[in-house]
């Protein structure tokens, strides 16, 4: 079987030490001759680059591992490129977030005045990263997930028109199902989803059984209402405090589920839907960041260090032998993304996507693509989050039909308000900036947007252009 070579784009990141487990895990199933991580920040890389060192001499020996800052030894003959950066970092990232509610506005990384924000560094470095690698990897395939990625998809579109290989991807319709399925004893694997949206704002009114074609949607909605309390209180009771981020979302989505009894909606939606019991959930003191970086980034990096010192994994509390074993390595190609998704892996709808590319599998995923008549009433420009069938050579969209008047409205909103921040981005237009703030569903006043404009000009610096 090929050995792929792969490079892991945002090497610093927090999520690249699970990655990496996953890689070794997947050692059957998704063979790797050669690993590389890549950031621009040399610190961080380095915390998580000499963890690697000790996870892969014990569990991946004959695996050629590395960690670089130069882009040639990076990308140079690599067949997957997985792309998670976060331009500006965190410190940019407390200013997305914190900036708005001076405004008494919703500070959120990827939604409102936020997510412009990070959108405009993000377009940026990610039309750079993307050249990079095709400089030295032509047909490499590149996945990214780095947010926000409605954004970055709408102008990677435009810069890399006939990039068949350059796919956008998201988490969370994944860990939505994975949220609700449980509930009528539903396994993802068995299902294949019907759903639409722009990125972080989208709703499956789909879920077919592989085999039979039943739709487990009607009985899903069906359980839900007829055991809301029961439901209400199960989700309640696993928010483990105030800065349980997800959990709290959680309940607030089943909430929206109640309001809205006739799809499955994306948690994000909730922003847009429901924008002052979004605002209420943080403040200009506290928000999101605060919870990473006392919490996930913490962890992580602690994590990755304490491993360093001690040299080894095997043999200690840290030992992951017992995840690498033939529960997580199947004969039949087709059946093993089923088993990762079956047993909570981390990033299975990554492991799902990369493993109908290699084995030409044709499964069904989400992914954003251009919309060209998928969805008729809506533009035909936007890059739609819709299912499609994952083949070696290209992914190809299935038909949606129309979309209701309500969820209509709420996507022409968003898109234009991303498609003229992404005119503002390549055009360095000062107006188009203005009148993508003054859009957005969030802000929706040109004064606020005026204000927000200037503050975020104030802090990002070298990250944005110049908009004249």
């Amino acid at each position: 079987m090929k050995k792929y070579s792969v490079a892991i784009c945002g090497g610093g990141s927090t999520y690249t030490p699970d990655m990496m487990e996953l890689l070794c895990m997947m050692q059957k199933d998704f063979p790797l001759k050669k690993l590389v991580l890549y950031d621009i920040d040399k610190n961080r890389q380095e915390i998580v680059g000499k963890f690697g060192e000790v996870m892969f001499k014990e569990y991946y020996p004959e695996l050629e591992y590395s960690y670089t800052l130069d882009p040639k030894e990076a990308f140079d003959g690599i067949d997957f490129a997985f792309v998670q950066i976060r331009a500006g970092g965190m410190d940019q990232r407390n200013n997305d977030e914190k900036i708005p509610y001076e405004f008494n506005c919703i500070g959120q990384e990827t939604c409102g005045p936020g997510g412009l924000s990070y959108g405009v560094r993000s377009v940026v470095q990610m039309i750079d990263l993307i050249k990079d690698i095709r400089t030295y990897s032509k047909d490499a395939w590149i996945i990214n997930y780095s947010n926000p990625a409605a954004i970055v998809a709408e102008a990677t579109k435009r810069i890399f028109p006939y990039d068949k290989k350059l796919v956008n991807i998201c988490d969370m319709p994944t860990s939505v199902l994975d949220a609700y399925l449980p509930l009528i004893n539903v396994k993802r694997s068995q299902i294949y989803p019907k759903y639409f949206g722009l990125n972080h704002l989208g709703w499956f009114t789909g879920l077919y059984d592989k085999e039979t074609g039943h739709d487990y949607l009607p009985d899903l909605l069906q359980y839900v209402e007829s055991h809301y309390e029961q439901i209400h209180e199960q989700f309640e009771n696993k928010i483990k405090g105030k800065d349980d981020h997800w959990g709290i979302t959680f309940l607030n989505h089943l909430e929206m589920l109640h309001d809205f009894p006739y799809s499955l909606p994306n948690t994000y939606n909730l922003y847009y839907i429901y924008p002052n019991k979004s605002l209420a959930h943080y403040s200009l003191e506290h928000t999101r960041y605060d919870e990473v970086i006392n919490g996930r980034e913490k962890m992580v990096f602690e994590y990755c260090k304490k491993i360093t010192e001690l040299g080894r994994m095997k043999g200690t509390e840290y030992d992951i032998s017992s995840k690498i074993n033939p529960n997580y390595a199947v004969d039949n190609p087709q059946a093993a993304a089923t088993v990762y998704a079956d047993n909570d892996v981390h990033a299975a709808y990554l492991v799902e996507l990369v493993l109908s590319i290699i084995n030409n599998s044709n499964d069904i995923a989400l992914v954003m693509t251009k919309n060209n008549g998928i969805c008729p009433n809506l533009d035909n420009e936007m890059m739609l989050e819709v299912a499609c069938r994952i083949g070696k050579e290209e992914i190809v969209p299935l038909n949606y039909g129309t979309v209701p008047a309500f969820e209509k409205g709420l996507l022409e909103n968003q898109f234009a308000c991303e498609k003229l921040l992404v005119d503002a981005i390549l055009e360095k237009n000062s107006l188009k900036l203005l009148q993508a703030f003054t859009e957005n569903r969030i802000v929706r006043d040109a004064e606020l947007a005026k204000k927000l404009i200037q503050r975020f000009i104030d802090v990002n610096g070298e990250y944005w252009p110049q908009f004249k």
